[in-house]
């Protein structure tokens, strides 16, 4: 299928979850080439050579970028190797979060520091920097997806560090729709409702609250990754070439579900 044929698309946060769903998505859909951003610890570097193989016995041209996306250096050091192995970037799906669940009262200030430099700080830093690289190329443009979240909308005790990052990206994207439209650069954010990822595992393991999730959706489930990765290959496409500054919910109906 070739919905983004022959893009160049860099994802950061790929060695699991959402972002590891998203490149197999844009594989399927006839990406020529991922610049795959990860953090680079013992663990996820066994989960992104996993990817990387599985991706490349597909044919599909793959870069792996290891570091901190809280550290601006780690989203230069993104584009400058996606660039020198591809010439350019297509689409940039800023995702890469962390969550730390912890009660607002007792929260050290080093859980909101880092929360926010992961989340917010590195989704400004990468989206500058790609921003920049797409408004330099030739031919000029790209379209760029920020990962938000159904709680930047809505509050949650456990979040209280959380919800302002990702309400931060939402904003984020609207703001750079209007800064970015005169170089062809599209940005938007996608805001997933309740998604079964390593970073709400220990949450959803209590089956009274997993329960009452899964009630509280329309379909009456909760998300996978790939629910998340199909809306975003829309957006980096040519079938959403005139949506920018836009808010696309992923929810399963969690978030109009008053009772």
């Amino acid at each position: 299928m070739t919905l983004v044929s022959g893009k160049i698309v860099c994802i950061t946060g790929t060695s699991r979850g959402i972002g590891r769903a998203c490149a197999l998505e844009f594989a399927k859909y006839g990406a020529s080439s991922l610049i795959l951003h990860y953090f680079g610890d013992q663990v996820t570097e066994g989960e992104i050579q996993s990817l990387r193989l599985e991706l490349e016995n597909s044919k599909i041209k793959v870069i792996v970028v290891p570091g901190d996306i809280g550290d601006p250096t780690t989203s230069t050091n993104i584009v400058e190797k996606g660039v020198a192995a591809f010439g350019r970037i297509d689409v940039l799906v800023s995702n890469a979060g962390i969550c730390p669940f912890a009660e607002f009262l007792t929260m050290p200030h080093a859980t909101w520091e880092r929360t926010r430099q992961v989340n917010l700080d590195g989704s400004f830093y990468i989206v500058q920097a790609v921003a920049n690289q797409m408004k330099n190329q030739v031919p000029q443009g790209g379209s760029i997806i920020g990962i938000s979240s159904i709680s930047a909308l809505v509050g949650g005790e456990l979040q209280c560090h959380y919800t302002p990052t990702k309400a931060g990206i939402l904003s984020l994207m609207q703001s750079c729709a209007i800064a970015l439209g005169k170089h062809n650069i599209r940005a938007n954010a996608i805001l997933p409702g309740t998604i079964e990822t390593d970073i709400n595992r220990d949450d959803l393991s209590d089956n009274t609250k997993r329960e009452y999730m899964i009630k509280r959706t329309a379909l009456k489930r909760l998300g996978a990754p790939d629910d998340i990765a199909g809306p975003v290959v829309f957006l980096a496409s040519e079938l959403a070439k005139y949506v920018t500054g836009s808010a696309l919910l992923v929810d399963g109906g969690l978030f109009v579900n008053l009772q």
